[in-house]
């Protein structure tokens, strides 16, 4: 009877050890299905949270502006902030509120230091003196195409000048007119008009050289040509002459005498093309330019007169004594010739290129000319035909 008893009490306690570790078992892959969830879940979020991490370091670093030096930047003490290269170089709009004498004393601020410590092309500033609209366009929308990172354009118009009625948008002189104020012809306004075209292309260190041209102004050769003669020349573009007689040195004003003599009196075409160094020195000009301001009046005629004498006086060995556009005078009187139309022809535009011979870094050169002027609007259709073949515009 008790060997009975002990065999029941045997199969009850193996029953409930058996259902014991049934439950068990189950308890415990319910724990590991538990913890292998959490950690699906915590690896999620994880990763989530490092993916963002890492977004926001990316926008972070590229908000930044990038240092001058490939070296790590010092930490900076309490109280300094760090000053960006980026915000120095930055060029203000075009459409700027600066006053004259705040642009030319901010144009005038040079670097000694001519070696730059960042990335820099250096580009052609082309500097329109107009009247209105620029006339001959669509010619030089095709001499600029595809050539964007290499040229700046600046232009000064009359005040009058509504500029609704200019270029469209997506032309390359679209948004392009500097602040202007009024301009006669043969006036000293006519150089504060040029000085405020070379101040605002300073602005921009991009701008290495600088080419002032009318609205009658048309480009000889294509942009690389250009570009190339302009950026390896080791002078400025500038005529000089020493000219006798009424039309010269009869234009002196004896008021001028302590500053600029007779022997130093200068006359040339004011369509400059100039180095860096020359224009800032024209916009920082407070010694000559003053003169002329207060004494070239009426026959005097300061665009003829006040650069040619400056660089004479300043830069004798730097200059050309040369001017780079074209005109013809041989017909006489105060104004050059006109082209129109039926002016254009084939045989002018290849002597207008090559038949010439002069001096280019030392030697001779039948490349004498790089613009010509006084092309009246209607001549834009045969240029425009010519441009490919003879001006290997395309």
């Amino acid at each position: 009877m008790k060997n009975q008893q002990s065999k029941s009490q045997k199969a009850m306690f193996g029953s409930f050890t058996n259902l014991f570790n049934a439950e068990f078992q189950i308890l415990h892959l319910l724990s590991l299905f538990l913890f292998f969830g959490c950690g699906v879940i915590f690896g999620i979020i994880l990763g989530f949270s490092l993916k963002d991490f890492s977004f926001n370091l990316k926008i972070t670093q590229l908000s930044q502006p990038p240092s001058s030096s490939s070296s790590p930047s010092p930490s900076l003490p309490p109280g300094f902030s760090r000053v960006w290269l980026r915000e120095y170089l930055k060029v203000p709009n075009i459409k700027h509120d600066m006053e004259e004498e705040e642009l030319l004393w901010r144009a005038s601020l040079s670097p000694k230091i001519h070696e730059y410590p960042f990335e820099r092309v250096p580009r052609v500033a082309f500097l329109f003196l107009v009247k209105g609209p620029v006339l001959l366009a669509p010619l030089w929308e095709k001499f600029f195409e595809g050539y964007e990172d290499l040229y700046s354009i600046y232009v000064h118009s009359s005040p009058s000048f509504n500029e609704a009625q200019g270029e469209p948008p997506g032309s390359v002189f679209y948004g392009r007119r500097i602040p202007r104020k009024e301009v006669q012809w043969g006036d000293v306004n006519m150089i504060e008009a040029e000085r405020r075209l070379l101040a605002n292309a300073l602005l921009d260190f991009s701008n290495k050289r600088f080419v002032l041209l009318s609205e009658s102004c048309i480009p000889l050769f294509n942009f690389t040509t250009i570009y190339s003669y302009l950026m390896n020349s080791a002078q400025n573009f500038v005529e000089v002459k020493d000219v006798e007689g009424s039309v010269g040195r009869g234009r002196y004003i004896r008021k001028m005498g302590s500053k600029i003599t007779l022997n130093q009196w200068r006359k040339g075409s004011q369509w400059f093309q100039t180095d860096r160094e020359l224009a800032f020195e024209m916009v920082s000009d407070k010694t000559y330019f003053p003169l002329f301001q207060k004494y070239c009046k009426g026959r005097c005629y300061s665009d003829e007169h006040y650069l040619p004498t400056f660089v004479h006086i300043k830069f004798p060995e730097k200059s050309a004594n040369r001017t780079l556009t074209w005109v013809d005078w041989s017909y006489g009187g105060a104004h050059p010739r006109k082209f129109i139309r039926t002016g254009v022809t084939v045989e002018l535009l290849r002597d207008l290129r090559g038949g010439y011979t002069c001096q280019y870094n030392g030697n001779s050169t039948n490349v004498c000319y790089l613009f010509a002027r006084k092309f009246m609007p209607n001549t834009v259709d045969r240029l425009l035909r010519y441009a490919a073949k003879e001006l290997h515009i395309r």
